[in-house]
């Protein structure tokens, strides 16, 4: 008979391109996912791995049983998730992703209302951009993850992934205050075509859908400075330095200096949760999934 927990190391492997990665998503040591996979090989009879230069390459044989061990760890997970909306309780463990506004906007409101009606249930959260957290979710490396599109520019999920709506949020223009616009009530994108602007850091979301915006608006960015927090983009435009997009979901103080002004048409994101369809079932899914709702109509 296979061994779970081998075909879980090899599956790792597979998923994650070597035994270091694996071994750090199934937080053990490389040895412990050699020996598995070593163990899986006199089980099966069979070689699964080859060395390629310094690292290894799956063998024929090992990809054909990678595929079974994707589909067997997937109805085992389904299995759990079972168990436990049966058993009603909300307990365990859940690892949590969200992009920095949500973590800031929503993750205060939503831990502390898990924590008083589920004391048994331990929510690890981190920080993540959603082009990280989303494959993670996937892999499962992630137990749910908190992600963000533009209305107009939508998110493409993959198959295998679940999706519920938390909330929506509006984006404004950051001005200087001695900007020439900064006294309006509303503008439009396309006047702040000569501005030089501050952008999130290239390879995340926030920047993609910046450009793509602008662009689209007949705004061809010219990016001067690019920042990941918006604590210190609001720190540049208050220096003169440039304008930006800032989403209302967790705003940072608006430093002196600064005039948010909203935009015409307003710039609408929203915020939802991912999982694996397989774990839809599960009562601390369906928990979380409730406080981040709570948390983002009444926000700490």
């Amino acid at each position: 008979m296979l061994d779970l927990e081998r075909l879980r190391a090899l599956h790792a492997v597979a998923t994650h391109g070597s035994v270091s990665a694996a071994a750090d998503a199934l937080h053990v040591t490389t040895s412990a996912v050699s020996q598995q996979v070593a163990k899986l090989e006199r089980e099966t009879g069979q070689k699964l791995f080859e060395r390629n230069g310094r690292g290894v390459r799956l063998t024929d044989a090992a990809e054909l049983l990678v595929g079974h061990a994707g589909r067997i760890l997937s109805l085992v997970e389904e299995a759990k998730s079972d168990l436990e909306a049966h058993r009603g309780a909300v307990v365990g463990e859940l690892t949590v992703a969200s992009f920095p506004t949500a973590v800031r906007g929503l993750g205060p409101g939503s831990l502390a209302l898990l924590r008083r009606r589920h004391p048994q249930l331990r929510i690890m959260l981190s920080e993540s951009d959603p082009n990280e957290s989303i494959p993670r979710a996937l892999r499962g490396d992630l137990d749910l993850a908190v992600v963000q599109d533009w209305e107009n520019d939508p998110l493409a999920l993959p198959e295998g992934l679940a999706r519920s709506t938390i909330c929506e949020d509006i984006a404004d223009a950051a001005l200087p205050a001695d900007h020439p616009l900064a006294g309006r009530t509303d503008i439009a994108l396309k006047e702040l075509a000569g501005d030089r602007w501050i952008s999130s850091t290239p390879g995340s979301i926030c920047h993609e859908w910046l450009t793509y915006t602008l662009r689209s608006a007949g705004v061809e960015p010219v990016i001067d400075h690019y920042v990941y927090e918006y604590a210190t983009q609001l720190a540049l435009v208050a220096g003169g330095l440039g304008v930006s997009i800032l989403p209302r979901l967790g705003r940072c103080d608006v430093p002196e200096g600064v005039r948010i002004v909203p935009l015409r048409p307003p710039l609408i994101r929203r915020v939802y949760a991912v999982w694996r369809a397989e774990a839809a079932r599960r009562p601390a899914i369906r928990a979380t999934l409730e406080a981040l709702r709570e948390a983002a109509v009444t926000p700490v």
